[in-house]
């Protein structure tokens, strides 16, 4: 659970981390509760390229390890999207 303070998430600037389309990490203000940075997946609209956020990251090294794995950013995608798939191989 990311128990942030309202009032300082509206106030608070986002932080570009990294980006890489159609997947962005930011770092959002702290949380309240710990005092730990904020950090969360945005995912950008098909149509409207807004970013909304996808997921919400429990520690920094999980966010780091989304950044260096394209995969596993579309594994934590609660969208659906097709990740990890095997190659298909044929024994000549």
């Amino acid at each position: 659970m990311n128990d942030l303070d309202p009032k300082s998430v509206a106030s608070t600037k986002t932080t570009i981390i990294h980006e890489r389309f159609p997947y962005r990490f930011v770092q959002r203000g702290h949380i309240q509760l710990n005092g730990n940075p904020d950090f969360r997946m945005q995912k950008a609209h098909e149509y409207t390229k807004k970013y909304s956020d996808v997921y919400l990251f429990d520690n920094g090294d999980q966010m780091l390890l989304a950044i260096e794995d394209h995969e596993y950013s579309k594994w934590l995608d609660p969208d659906g999207v097709p990740c990890y798939i095997k190659d298909n191989v044929s024994a000549r």
